[in-house]
């Protein structure tokens, strides 16, 4: 009996020394479990994958494309296409040029898209080429304008626009939306003839450099005239009234009336 009390005595310290250790040994391992784990799993979780590591990772669908990347896979987005390039004759026998460039994808857009206008006469002979750099807003139609190239008077039968470099497509706003155009009015078709168009800026901050394009096309739906002018500065709410005039009498009854605005897009937060 003696024993067997003396053993009782001496096994509960002992078994209590053994959770104290173990206790002690599971709260280090938690506590370094801790200490490198939490910030794994933050990295994993919170930190995007980089996009210019020349490597297709996380949610990318090309190398540095797509996902949460600012370029896009243009793979994934719907084909942009010029819809119609069109020259017209002005008085010094020069030439304006205007194309239309259709972009459906409503959240990309194009920052520097350079382009060559070529111009050819009834005989297919180039006559007269000039290159330039627009963007193409997302969404949207943008218009591309080139006014008075000089062909040295030789007659234009048709134009034509291409990109000369691949299209670099990134995540972008529409800035031409606030931009509605309220009235647009021809005067003096036969004589000087004049177009009148009011403007509104329905944002609440100004617009700077503005272009509007006018493309003015017959009954049947062919652009016959054109021409373009920028707006320095359109406060915020103002409505203007922007002018186009043309030195020579319409040689056509005007049956439809574009007039586009174009500005830069803005990156998309």
């Amino acid at each position: 009996m003696l024993v067997i009390g003396l053993a009782s005595r001496y096994n509960v310290p002992m078994s209590w020394a053994s959770r104290r250790r173990a206790v002690y040994t599971f709260g280090t391992l938690l506590f370094f479990g801790a200490l490198v784990g939490i910030p794994l799993f933050y990295w994993y979780v919170s930190i995007p994958e980089t996009c210019s590591d020349g490597v297709q990772n996380g949610t990318e669908t090309g190398v540095d494309k797509g996902g949460k990347c600012p370029l896009l896979d243009e793979r994934m987005l719907a084909p942009h296409s010029v819809l119609w390039t069109r020259s017209f004759g002005v008085r010094d026998g020069s030439y304006n040029v205007i194309a239309y460039v259709e972009n459906s994808n409503p959240e990309a857009g194009v920052a520097r898209a350079p382009y060559r206008f070529r111009l050819y006469d009834s005989r297919n002979i180039l006559v007269a080429e000039r290159e330039g750099s627009t963007y193409i807003m997302p969404g949207t139609v943008t218009p591309v304008f080139e006014g008075a190239i000089d062909t040295g008077r030789r007659d234009v039968a048709r134009a034509y626009l291409e990109f000369t470099a691949p299209l670099v497509w990134e995540r972008m706003h529409d800035r031409t939306l606030p931009i509605v155009v309220e009235s647009k009015e021809i005067t003096d078709p036969s004589g000087t003839p004049r177009l009148a168009v009011a403007v509104r800026n329905t944002s609440v901050v100004d617009l700077r450099d503005v272009m509007f394009v006018a493309s003015i096309f017959d009954t049947a739906g062919n652009a016959f005239a054109g021409s373009s002018t920028i707006v320095p500065i359109l406060h915020e709410g103002e409505r203007q009234e922007v002018i186009f005039t043309w030195p020579d009498p319409f040689e056509y009854v005007a049956g439809r009336m574009d007039v586009l605005p174009s500005l830069p897009p803005g990156a998309t937060k």
